[in-house]
């Protein structure tokens, strides 16, 4: 998020970027790894998407409160992020006034164009309106309902995005509401592709349920001073206030908007993925299992211990695509809930670059923090920097570079309003780095900023790609229920030709040249 005008002075991008034009363009990786198609490890994902998917997924009448951020006629959170198959999860739901209602469950994917396949429904169920809690010490808001049903999840439900649909059954003369709830399925198998949703930014930003977030404590929007909880709704999606317009996003985070076009066409592909949320990555057994990690979106808010563990993939040859933007910007400590529940509350603890001046900056004017993290860009190969959002234009700097292969790019060929609202600028020097796309970002015309995307040499073949934008996802698919963000008077144009060859040349490398 945006802390005031500064920029990275224009030598230190030309820097980069000169020092990236004089590195060798040979791929980085081995020759096997250049395969056209690569094999994958498993069938799962097409074996799932040739299932028949659903005419009616998304919500069709829903009602925000006056304040424009809860649905209170019907409501719900579930008690867990994520859930192994085999498991069971919680679901908490409130209806005023109080209404039997319905829970369809959808796993979010592809199928034939239609974006979901129903798994489930369940009811008709009791609800009662269920208390709004009083704001606790750094404005907490903790619900602690009481569960509405519980979902046993079979072993055999495949790892996903799962969005529930909560619809109110109707008295005579009322009409019927509704609203989502959403969880990820996990398992552990080994896989091609890992899909971390950015689930921790979700709640950061999440208002429930009268404007409460992390950025809403009278000390400040950007302190230490507001605890947040998983144990809530999600209310409208958070950035409708400028970024997106949707208020069919209610209960569902930031997934629909900002991850769901990169999970459609992820399954559309037939691309091997399985799914974790956040709180999966506090240590790195999971990823170790897969050939890539995915950061998608806006990926702001990680406890330090994903910071490590992602670290550990890396050395460890998995490659990393951060197909996000602001990622890896504030330490996130988890922390149990009142009742006892392992990773339900977190909040802004510090920032990330260590002694990088925008690190030392925001502890000067917006601290103490009580924590400070390593230098994010040393990780990603491009930092967080002043001002932080912005809009801009995807511009081509190396077009030989292997990951443009079969895109007949040029240099300084743009694809137009890729770049948003966040994104990542200033490249640390890491051996082999280098800048294959850069730019400026504005804010509405104004505080330009310089942003690169990088690729730098993992330690066993693998690589560390950076798209430097929380709009990456725009360029690869449109599914059903997406609408386009916007931001700053700029604004992604939807699928792109280039964007998608792109990231199958990322992925396809990837898959080939890892064994797990």
């Amino acid at each position: 998020m945006s802390e005031g005008p500064s920029k990275v002075p224009r030598r230190v991008f030309l820097k980069s970027t000169l020092s990236a034009s004089m590195l060798s363009s040979a791929p980085i990786l081995t020759s096997k790894a250049h395969a056209a198609d690569a094999p994958t490890t498993s069938k799962l994902i097409l074996q799932e998407n040739a299932l028949a998917g659903a005419d009616d997924w998304q919500l069709t009448r829903v009602r925000v409160d006056g304040d424009g951020f809860r649905s209170p006629w019907i409501e719900g959170y579930c008690s867990k992020q994520s859930v192994e198959a085999g498991e069971s999860i919680d679901v908490m739901v409130s209806c005023k006034p109080s209404r039997t209602f319905t829970l369809e469950l959808f796993r979010m994917g592809y199928y034939g164009g239609k974006g979901a396949r129903l798994i489930k429904k369940y009811g008709p169920l009791e609800a009662t309106e269920q208390p709004t809690p009083s704001p606790g010490e750094k404005n907490l808001h903790e619900c602690l309902w009481k569960p509405s049903l519980t979902i046993d999840i079979p072993a055999d439900w495949l790892s996903g995005v799962y969005v529930g649909r909560l619809t109110t059954i109707p008295q005579p003369g009322e009409s019927y509401w509704q609203s989502h709830i959403v969880f990820v399925v996990r398992d552990n198998r080994p896989a091609d592709i890992l899909f971390q949703v950015s689930d921790n930014t979700w709640q950061a930003y999440n208002r429930w349920p009268n404007n409460y977030s992390i950025y809403t404590h009278p000390r400040g929007v950007q302190g230490p001073w507001a605890d947040v909880s998983f144990d809530r709704p999600y209310a409208r999606e958070a950035q409708h206030n400028g970024v997106v317009d949707d208020p069919r996003t209610v209960g569902s985070g930031e997934f629909l908007p900002f991850e769901f076009p990169l999970a459609y066409w992820l399954e559309q592909n037939g691309y091997d993925v399985t799914y974790c949320s956040n709180s999966d990555m506090l240590t790195p057994e999971r990823g170790l299992k897969c050939k890539a990690f995915i950061s998608v979106g806006h990926d702001e808010y990680w406890d330090i211990r994903q910071f490590h563990s992602v670290e550990k993939l890396r050395d460890e040859g998995v490659n990393l695509l951060f197909l996000s933007g602001n990622s890896v910007c504030w330490v996130t400590p988890f922390r149990e809930s009142t009742d006892g529940v392992a990773n339900r509350i977190i909040f802004r603890g510090g920032p990330y670059g260590g002694g990088e001046s925008h690190a030392v900056t925001r502890d000067k004017d917006h601290g103490p923090f009580p924590h400070r993290g390593p230098d994010e860009g040393l990780l990603m190969g491009a930092r967080n920097v002043r001002p932080v959002n912005g809009g801009g234009d995807w511009t081509v700097v190396k077009p030989e570079h292997w990951i443009f292969a079969g895109t007949g790019v040029k240099q300084g060929e743009a694809i137009p309003g890729l770049v948003g609202w966040e994104y990542h600028g200033d490249p640390p020097e890491i051996d082999g780095l280098e800048v294959v796309a850069g730019g400026t970002a504005w804010q509405g015309g104004v505080n330009p900023q310089q942003w690169t995307a990088t690729i730098y040499p993992g330690p066993k073949g693998n690589y560390v790609f950076n798209a430097a934008t929380i709009f990456w996802a725009q360029g690869l698919s449109s599914p059903p229920g997406h609408v386009l963000p916007w931001s700053h008077w700029s604004r992604p144009h939807g699928p792109d030709a280039r964007v998608q060859q792109i990231t199958h040349n990322l992925l396809r490398r990837a898959v080939a040249v890892r064994e797990v």
